[in-house]
């Protein structure tokens, strides 16, 4: 990724509307926008490819222009007949789709395509595994390996309020270079097996895994896990919620010091006790309260006319960059006063001195958020904080003006800390404290460079504060 992006840092900045592709001066960076419903990351031969969910799949240099490579099973070239290739497990499923996908290049330089097909009103569903000597297939099928949702799987009665929905695969080296499967939506939770590299099946094939999280069809999905050799945790990030527009969907993290757990957040909380009450169906208010937020709903301006912010963003990936030492999360989002509609989001992760992430509020164009010191902390601002209940409440903007290290603005009155190290800490009149960084990015609803403040409450909730440019 270095010998790409040098030259995007040199460049300066974006232009780009949140839905149309536009051509843009010679000055600044292209976006491309795609839809990836479920979009996991691969980075190989100098691209970047996503798949997602129906077999959309994507394709960028620089993580700003994506090229979309197939919109859904009907013109996927992943396989040379999908619904021959994968004929049983349509038919087992139901379906005539495919739901969230996952490819990883393992130690033979082959490419692994890990598939799920789900009925999607029940969890019946099915996962296996296809490899290719190109990233872009053909695949062929090797094995579905793990079923959910009727019979007898692994000697007991299938009980969907325990055992997982096999579906929404990631497939991961950890930091020993062990190979791992986690995956699981709804149900009875996430899961997560040792996997051989050498067929790319699990190694004990008698078992779902190790339960990690969620359970009694609390709405908990899309795992997927990272590793931060800084900070020696992995990450495991989770979408909580519904994926709808209306469904309040959410990312959160937790982390442990093993790929297979336990994890917990930043209030110490178990992952794998967290569940909905039993006898209930998608009890998110037992599950509300845990996990560190990432990003939820939220708008940039208070104008229902515009299309500013998102709406239900999840199912993300993540990537790491060595050589530029950046993480960059990877989404899918709705936004505001917009319906269904979703397009793939890029922005860059930050992690604070407790170890815990932080994502940048501007979309990634190109160029490394900018750091910069508490003199820049000065003017107008637009203060949002996102709580952690999962509704379809999306968190509106707050005007401040930010003087002395002082903040007064709409119902907002606090102060700005410096901290010990090159973080600040914000504290609020409602008993609210806040720890992020301070940065400089291009904005690109104000089309400027503007300062922004991403941090991360006690309780695990963000808030975003971005510089109104006058």
């Amino acid at each position: 990724m270095k010998k790409r992006l040098l030259s995007s840092l040199c460049i300066l900045l974006i232009s780009s509307s949140v839905f149309s592709q536009i051509n843009v001066s010679a000055n600044t960076a292209e976006f491309k926008n795609v839809s990836v419903h479920d979009p996991s990351i691969i980075e190989t031969d100098n691209q970047f490819y996503i798949i997602g969910s129906h077999a959309a799949f994507a394709k960028s240099e620089d993580l700003v222009a994506w090229n979309q490579i197939s919109t859904n099973v009907n013109n996927t070239k992943l396989f040379e007949n999908i619904k021959e290739e994968l004929a049983e497990d349509f038919k087992y499923a139901k379906t005539d789709t495919l739901w969230a996908s996952d490819i990883i290049q393992l130690k033979d330089g082959k490419y692994y395509l890990y598939y799920c097909l789900c009925e999607g009103s029940s969890p019946l569903s099915v996962l296996g595994v296809a490899v290719s000597d190109k990233i872009e297939g053909p695949y062929k099928k090797i094995e579905s390996f793990l079923y959910s949702g009727t019979g007898t799987q692994f000697g007991k009665s299938y009980d969907a309020t325990k055992h997982p929905n096999v579906i929404d695969p990631h497939v991961f080296y950890d930091n020993e270079g062990k190979l791992w499967m986690v995956y699981g939506s709804y149900s009875g939770g996430i899961y997560i097996l040792e996997m051989d590299e050498e067929t790319g099946l699990p190694i004990d094939r008698n078992t779902y895994g190790t339960h990690l999280a969620g359970g009694n069809h609390s709405r908990i999905e899309a795992p997927y896990i990272q590793y931060n050799k800084e900070t020696g945790y992995y990450y495991l990030f989770t979408s909580f919620g519904g994926l709808d527009a209306q469904g309040g969907y959410n990312i959160r993290v937790s982390r442990s010091k093993k790929p297979n757990g336990p994890y917990e957040d930043i209030q110490g909380n178990i992952f794998s006790n967290i569940k909905g009450k039993y006898n209930t169906l998608f009890d998110d208010i037992s599950i509300q309260g845990f996990g560190v937020k990432l990003v939820g709903n939220f708008s940039y301006v208070n104008d229902t006319t515009k299309s500013s912010g998102y709406v239900s963003p999840g199912h993300n990936s993540t990537y790491y960059d060595p050589d530029l030492d950046a993480y960059f999360l990877i989404f899918h989002t709705r936004f505001p006063h917009a319906g269904e509609l979703h397009e793939v989001r890029v922005h860059q992760l930050h992690f604070l001195e407790n170890g815990w992430p932080v994502m940048s509020p501007q979309r990634y164009n190109g160029k490394l958020d900018e750091r910069v010191d508490i003199n820049s902390f000065s003017g107008t601002f637009k203060v949002i904080q996102m709580d952690k209940l999962i509704t379809d409440n999306i968190a509106q903007p707050k005007v401040v003006n930010i003087n002395n290290q002082t903040i007064i603005g709409e119902g907002i009155k606090g102060e700005i800390v410096r901290s010990n190290n090159d973080e600040i800490i914000i504290r609020l009149e409602d008993g609210k404290e806040y720890s992020g960084i301070l940065t400089k990015s291009w904005d690109d609803l104000q089309k400027a460079e503007v300062v922004n403040f991403t941090g991360l409450s006690n309780e695990g909730e963000p808030i975003f504060i971005v510089e109104v440019e006058e």
